[in-house]
């Protein structure tokens, strides 16, 4: 990537309770031109399941939002331990007007060492055609029947970050 592209962005990640009221609505927004449920959803979504101490890693050009990732932190059970913590890789956004220039990587470097910073793993959800994105980006693909949410239906698939052993048998709550 080009290092003049790098220098007009500036990213930052911090806590749900330190977020402005204005930061959410720009979060939404931009949530909005992805997913198209009505900004008014957006916010109902936002407050309902987003929690204090989730991450969101946010994504300037100049002072415009243009991408975003939330980082849940949860609970689950590994191979029928005790709960553990372990961080919901929720949402990763570009604008679409800023799709293409690869910066897409330099949220991902920011989500990783955030993760790792936490010394917690991660787990997301994707479509097929994300697959090869996030294992450029070092997570490893999981096989569904070792995944059970058992507050989320899913049909795609999982991806696994900063943990051991991906052949593991993981019960989740993502919405607690």
């Amino acid at each position: 990537m080009n290092k003049n592209i790098i220098s007009e962005f500036k990213l930052k990640s911090i806590f749900s309770n330190k977020l402005k009221k204005n930061d959410i609505k720009k979060i939404c927004l931009l949530k909005d031109k992805e997913w198209k449920y009505g900004f008014k959803k957006q916010i109902k979504w936002f407050q309902k399941y987003v929690k204090n101490q989730d991450i969101h890693n946010l994504l300037y050009h100049k002072s415009k939002l243009v991408g975003y990732t939330l980082l849940r932190k949860r609970g689950c059970k590994i191979n029928g331990s005790n709960k553990k913590k372990f961080i919901f890789f929720d949402t990763l956004i570009i604008d679409k007007k800023y799709r293409g220039k690869k910066i897409s990587y330099l949220l991902m470097a920011l989500n990783n060492m955030v993760i790792k910073r936490n010394k917690l793993f991660s787990i997301l959800i994707c479509k097929k055609k994300q697959i090869n994105f996030y294992k450029n980006n070092g997570w490893f693909q999981i096989n569904n029947k070792n995944i059970q949410i058992l507050d989320h239906k899913f049909s795609s698939f999982c991806m696994i970050y900063s943990e051991k052993n991906i052949n593991n048998k993981y019960i989740l709550w993502i919405n607690k």
